[in-house]
């Protein structure tokens, strides 16, 4: 009997160092799984803050285009309008007045807003946007120029009135064409391609006569992303110089 106990006994024992052993080695200790919850922690970290990065690089995307259409669409409305510029002609048996030549003249001048300096443009175009249910027709004076709506947050608005023409004068009401403006430039070139930062077609410096192309530089958004756009314009009809 003794010698089947011991039997018994030694292939429990047995049992126990190939199975106990192997249980306890199943299990973790509160290191390995403090150690598992920081490293959890870092990966979910991380997910998230790429996933910001990527929601915050999209809304930046979305607000850029956004912007380049806005200034996009602001240019072409100044390139239409200026390809329907009208200018008035001394000697046309329909004009003889030279209340006429002074209504239609094209001024460019440089204008203080705020703490910075920009283009002002008027001329008389075709091109008569109808608003407020008014549906007349006919030669229109148009004045682009920049507003402060806040400090440093300038807007163009454009100014759009049928003859006889009034004294101008900056309204809320005016079409707001483009936001975060920077800079807004318009440049002036004679026939001989002569460029003037300004132009007054009724003044004896340019001698009545009309601008035969004019530039347009304009600058939206905020630094260092601001975006950049250029055109240039050919006048369809001009005045040359009188002598």
């Amino acid at each position: 009997m003794t010698e089947r106990s011991d039997t018994t006994n030694l292939k429990f024992s047995i049992f126990n160092c190939q199975f106990g052993s192997g249980l306890s080695s199943l299990g973790f200790t509160l290191v390995e799984i403090l150690i598992a919850i920081f490293i959890f922690s870092i990966i979910i970290t991380t997910i998230f803050s790429s996933f910001n990065a990527i929601l915050s690089g999209t809304g930046s995307i979305s607000e850029k285009l956004t912007t380049c259409d806005m200034a996009k669409n602001c240019l072409n409305r100044i390139i239409i309008d200026l390809k329907s510029i009208h200018a008035y002609f001394p000697g046309d048996a329909f004009f003889n007045s030279d209340g006429l030549l002074e209504a239609y003249r094209i001024v460019g001048e440089n204008t203080d807003v705020g703490s910075r300096e920009f283009s002002k443009l008027r001329f008389t175009s075709l091109a008569h946007i109808n608003l407020e249910h008014d549906m007349r027709s006919g030669i229109a004076e148009i004045i682009y120029y920049v507003q402060e709506i806040d400090k440093d947050n300038y807007v163009i608005r454009r100014a759009d009135s049928l003859y006889p023409y009034k004294f101008f004068k900056k309204k809320d009401s005016d079409p707001l064409l483009c936001k975060r403006v920077k800079s807004l430039e318009f440049k002036y070139y004679d026939y001989d391609g002569n460029e003037y930062d300004v132009w007054d077609s009724q003044s004896d410096e340019f001698r009545h006569s009309t601008p035969r192309a004019i530039s347009i530089e304009l600058e939206v958004g905020d630094e260092p992303n601001s975006i950049f756009l250029e055109a240039m314009v050919t006048i369809p009809v001009y005045r040359e110089k009188t002598s």
